[in-house]
């Protein structure tokens, strides 16, 4: 008889599995020294997109079972990190001018570069403690509910990726939103910048990226076929990856095969247990229908081309960014100091920023990237001890 296993049971396997884990890890030990030496390469750098991805990394101190050949590093996996200060600031203004503000409680602690009326507010969470209407809500349909109860003048601040986006679509579609209720969309596409990083390090000083862990949860939305750009064109093996340990070292240990057989056409997909080739079509026919893909601006990187999105013109009636007469073009939005976007873009980690763990840390956070759980210097922040930890013990066997 066939054993069968609920959801949660499968993902306990892939978390537990201490003995499936050594093996891995032994099998990734044994071949990081042939792809490096059969490649030239003095550091296999396998970059991930996905914040959750990173807290996995660091939270089971996977970096410490690598050889010393391979280098797992976070990519732009963080929505609310790259949230642009200029954004951040709009919203401000709205708040203090009478309208109501719904968003996230990440995004309400966001910092600004530049304070509403000289030096009195750098974040909603100020606007807020001066009077302004601004209320944190789990979701787009939690706004709608309390944007119905007194017809008051609102302004939902949407951000987020691919995963987040059909719950954006989907309410507009169905004529959900009423009428008081606006919308400032702030949404990213992870794709794109996942591009850029990889463009950046292969042009610049540093190692170039060798592989790539490719987000579970934006992949059940836009399909593991969405990644096929990175094998096809820039010829670096890409593994759709669940969430457990087990899932990332099968993902690093199956980049290290294509390198090593020179077997790279395709994205391969390890998390066949939630996500698809092709994605979830119907997510995607709600994403086409009401937004259109528009160039935006990253957190403390600039523009990115076709990066973002916005309201299609049918619905401009709810689309708050028309309510801003004086957009400015992009300037350098992170605060003095502060590496967030050399974190964001793999560029550097977290305990390469002088301001980590001192002047910025997770109780009184001085850049986005200590703001949001999803930001991989708040991940290293709670959980980087443990990853020291690791790397000591095994130095020492």
């Amino acid at each position: 008889m066939t054993e069968t296993y609920l959801p949660k049971e499968i993902e306990l396997i892939f978390r537990e599995n201490s003995e499936l884990a050594k093996k891995l890890s032994e099998e990734i030990g044994k071949l990081a020294p042939k792809v490096a030496q059969k490649n030239g390469y003095d550091r296999i750098k396998i970059m991930n997109f996905c914040g959750s991805h990173e807290w996995t990394t660091t939270h089971y101190g996977l970096r410490a079972l690598m050889p010393h050949e391979v280098e797992l590093i976070p990519g732009p996996g963080c929505p609310v990190c790259v949230t642009p200060s200029s954004d951040i600031e709009n919203v401000i203004n709205l708040a203090m001018e009478g309208y109501r503000i719904y968003t996230f409680g990440d995004v309400f602690k966001l910092p600004t570069v530049n304070h509403y009326k000289k030096n009195e507010i750098g974040s909603l969470a100020e606007a807020k403690s001066l009077g302004a209407d601004v209320r944190i809500v789990y979701s787009f349909a939690d706004a709608i509910e309390d944007a119905k109860k007194d017809g008051k003048e609102s302004i939902f601040f949407g951000v987020g990726f691919e995963t987040t986006i059909p719950s954006y679509a989907v309410l507009f579609s169905r004529n959900k939103v009423p009428k008081n209720l606006m919308f400032y969309s702030s949404t990213k596409l992870t794709a794109p910048a996942a591009e850029y990083a990889v463009k950046l390090h292969k042009s610049s000083n540093h190692t170039p990226v060798s592989g790539v862990i490719g987000p579970g949860h934006v992949s059940t939305i836009i399909g593991a076929i969405s990644w096929n750009f990175f094998p096809k064109e820039y010829h670096i093996p890409v593994v759709v990856s669940g969430f457990e340990p087990i899932d990332i070292l099968t993902g690093v240990l199956i980049i290290l095969k294509d390198l090593y057989n020179g077997n790279i056409k395709y994205t391969n997909l390890e998390y066949r247990r939630v996500a698809k080739l092709e994605g979830n079509i119907y997510a995607q026919k709600e994403i086409s229908e009401t937004f259109d893909v528009i160039d935006a601006i990253w957190r403390g990187i600039g523009v990115i081309p076709k990066s973002g999105m916005d309201l299609k013109e049918k619905y401009k009636e709810y689309n708050a960014r028309l309510l801003i007469s004086n957009n400015k073009p992009w300037d350098y939005d992170l605060p003095p100091g502060c590496k967030c976007n050399e974190v964001t873009l793999g560029l550097a980690y977290p305990t390469d920023c002088p301001l980590f763990m001192k002047a910025c840390t997770p109780a009184r956070p001085w850049g986005p990237c200590m703001v949001s759980m999803e930001g991989a210097c708040a991940v290293w922040a709670r959980f980087g001890s443990s990853q020291r930890v690791l790397e000591a013990l095994k130095e020492v066997k």
